[in-house]
């Protein structure tokens, strides 16, 4: 689980409802129908600019900023390494008996590559169509996320109008200004809260996410075509090394 962003989300909120709380009560800051029109708003929205079938998907994307996994670089900097000296002792076809440590698909699918006898341009070929498909997906997931943030500031602000409306044509009656005002003044705060605490910084983890899978998996390919030409495990590993920062840096060889 990603640390950063459960602190993020209970910083975030927690603040803003200490802040709601004080002076007043939170129940002044609950309002169904405000709550209706922005998140009605923004899921209508959202559904007439994408398939259903992107959207379905949005689920499994979001679960990404709190659980994903990512590939440990130093990892798999070592095993490639150590794949390089295996290959070059005893040959390509020895890595089948790592095969059983790899527990990354994409690495996996390499390696099995590199073990059948693909050639180095079309396994780089392979790779890198893999690569752009997945850089797609995390993109697609991205870019809704960053629709929904700018849609429900707009819902909101719907929602402010039709609560200005009902309170100009109540202004004969003086009790129905107050709720008329509120759902006014409650749905544009549902909308910026909704879009700055949660939509955007959720398309901003994620873009943040794939950069660095995409860097990773980069790392992995340029291992594997080396493992394949033979390449020294010394000269493998600073080829490797200038894909991180110095400090993730750790001599193998």
């Amino acid at each position: 689980m990603d640390l950063a962003t459960i602190a993020g989300i209970v910083s975030g909120f927690g603040l803003v409802i200490i802040a709601m709380s004080m002076g007043g009560g939170l129940l002044w800051f609950i309002d169904i129908p405000s709550a209706l029109i922005v998140l009605g708003g923004t899921t209508g929205a959202v559904l007439i600019n994408y398939p259903i079938s992107d959207m379905l998907g949005v689920m499994k994307v979001a679960k990404q900023v709190f659980f994903q996994k990512d590939l440990n670089t130093g990892w798999a900097i070592e095993t490639l390494v150590t794949m390089s000296k295996t290959a070059r002792r005893e040959g390509i076809l020895a890595l089948e008996k790592k095969l059983d440590e790899i527990k990354d698909p994409f690495f996996l699918k390499g390696i099995n590559l590199m073990i059948d006898g693909i050639e180095p341009g079309t396994l780089s070929k392979i790779m890198h169509t893999e690569l752009e498909s997945i850089e797609d997906r995390h993109r697609l997931g991205a870019e809704i996320f960053t629709t929904m943030g700018n849609f429900a500031p707009a819902m909101g602000m719907m929602g402010t109008l039709i609560g200005l409306v009902k309170m100009l044509m109540q202004m004969e009656d003086p009790s129905s200004i107050g709720p008329a005002m509120s759902v006014a003044l409650i749905t544009t705060f549902y909308g910026v809260i909704l879009s700055n605490l949660i939509f955007l910084p959720i398309a901003g983890k994620l873009k943040t996410r794939s950069a660095r899978e995409i860097l990773v998996k980069e790392l992995v390919i340029n291992g594997i075509l080396s493992v394949q030409s033979g390449d020294n495990p010394r000269v493998l590993e600073q080829k490797l090394h200038s894909f991180i920062s110095p400090g993730e840096r750790k001599t193998i060889v």
